[in-house]
């Protein structure tokens, strides 16, 4: 039998209640525990004044992007909307069902003036690292750093030549930005390589074709993660080169000491962090293990015996070929003390010519000239010990774990849809970075810590 028609009929009075529409299990619900915007408030007070209209609560939006970076609501336009007809996120964002919406411009006014100017979003995603660090997810010995391209709100087929392209009259808020970055460790000064191409619309974003795909505009968003519960704990935006994204992880690693007190026995990354000049720091001055494959150039397209077939002698300050010489710095004494450290901070050490002329090896060691010779690196103790990190079982066993890193890259890329930057210039970038890295850690503790048991 088939049922009488619905017809929506008009009622004058609703017994309803935004608590009771949200389900138990909604994850908005498990999220919305650890969320403290407490200090919001004060933190921007100085930024309001003391008469006027009443503005926007900055909690509320700060809650309305949570939602959006959660659930992949790349414009703000259309978060609007959503959190109008979901109740969920109307519960979320402490609205009843007769409040307004605030307008999808008031994002863009104080993202670019309040929020910044008290770099909020990263007081937001402290907050959240301190709740995780307070639930018991971050051990704080073993962590892992790693690198990923986003691409930027710019067109690779609007690029222009870098000497063909000026700031203009006008300058666009991108650009100012860029032109502020230029010295800058994480943009601009990471490299003495200036970019052949600039984006009009994002000159501050690096045309790369690192994924070897057609090349595009990108940023890069690092993170630091701890390996335990692969939760985030610090997250930097950086141009796509590796100096940059180097130094970004030094930074990190003391800024989390010095905020959190966290210092790691152990940091877990792939070549590109490999350097000389990264070992070094790591070991001689922060006393972390590398588990680190060593950037190595020293290996030989010839077939010959590459660098790590010497032995060095620390005593004699010497090398030892595979056939028993020696190589040395100096084969004579010299009148005036040398060092013989060379401009690029390394010192070479050379074998004898009446012994690598008469060594049955020699088409194995040094086949095309008459003897051969080794560069040391100044930090060369510190790849070795690198060298021998890499043949332990703890290495082996941290090397599965950073794949946590990565996939916490692709959960930022497939789920929460953060392939492409919506806003633009290193602050945007850095804004978006920071919100999707918080919402990642909020994810991670609705799923770890249970929900507490709802009274009846």
């Amino acid at each position: 039998m088939m049922g009488p028609r619905q017809i929506a009929q008009g009622q004058l009075f609703y017994d309803f209640s935004l608590e009771a529409m949200v389900p138990p299990d909604h994850l908005l619900r498990s999220i919305d525990r650890f969320v403290d915007l407490s200090n919001v408030r004060s933190t921007l007070a100085s930024s309001y004044s003391s008469t006027g209209r009443p503005s926007v609560d900055p909690e509320l939006m700060i809650r309305m992007l949570l939602i959006g970076y959660c659930y992949g609501i790349r414009s703000e336009r259309r978060l609007c909307e959503e959190v109008r007809l979901n109740l969920a996120y109307r519960w979320f964002c402490r609205l009843d069902l007769t409040d307004l919406v605030p307008d999808h411009s008031t994002f863009s006014k104080n993202r670019h003036g309040r929020f910044r100017d008290c770099d909020l979003l990263r007081q937001v995603f402290e907050a959240v690292l301190a709740r995780c660090i307070a639930e018991g997810l971050v051990g704080g010995q073993l962590f892992g750093a790693d690198a990923s391209l986003i691409k930027a709100d710019a067109s690779r087929y609007s690029k222009v030549q870098a000497e063909d392209w000026s700031a203009g009259d006008t300058v666009s808020r991108a650009t100012q930005e860029y032109l502020d970055t230029l010295d800058d460790a994480a943009f601009g000064g990471a490299t003495s390589v200036q970019p052949k191409t600039l984006s009009p619309s994002d000159p501050a974003a690096r045309f790369t074709g690192a994924n070897g795909d057609r090349p595009f505009f990108a940023y890069s968003t690092n993170y630091l993660v701890d390996l335990d519960h692969a939760i985030i704990v610090d997250v930097e935006a950086t141009a796509p080169v590796r100096q940059a994204e180097v130094g970004s992880v030094r930074e990190m690693l003391v800024r989390t000491e010095e905020v959190f007190g966290l210092h790691p026995d152990t940091l877990v990354a792939d070549t590109a962090y490999g350097s000389g000049e990264m070992l070094g720091w790591l070991v001689d001055e922060q006393d972390i293990d590398p588990h680190i494959p060593v950037f190595d150039k020293t290996e030989r397209n010839d077939g010959a015996f590459p660098a790590t077939a010497f032995t060095f002698d620390r005593e004699a300050n010497e090398y030892t070929c595979p056939g028993g010489k020696k190589l040395k710095k100096y084969w004579r004494e010299m009148r005036q003390p040398r060092t013989g450290v060379c401009k690029d901070g390394s010192t070479r050490y050379y074998a004898s010519k009446h012994d690598c002329s008469a060594c049955a090896l020699k088409p194995r060691c040094t086949p095309t000239v008459t003897a051969r010779k080794i560069a040391r690196h100044k930090h060369e103790d510190a790849r070795d010990y690198a060298r021998e990190l890499a043949k332990t079982d703890a290495y082996v066993t941290s090397s599965y774990a950073r794949k946590k890193v990565e996939m916490l890259f692709a959960h930022l890329k497939r789920i929460m849809r953060l392939d492409r930057l919506r806003l633009r210039g290193p602050n945007g970038a850095k804004d978006e970075f920071l919100l999707a890295a918080t919402v990642q850690n909020l994810r991670k503790l609705a799923k770890l810590v249970p929900m507490p048991p709802r009274a009846a």
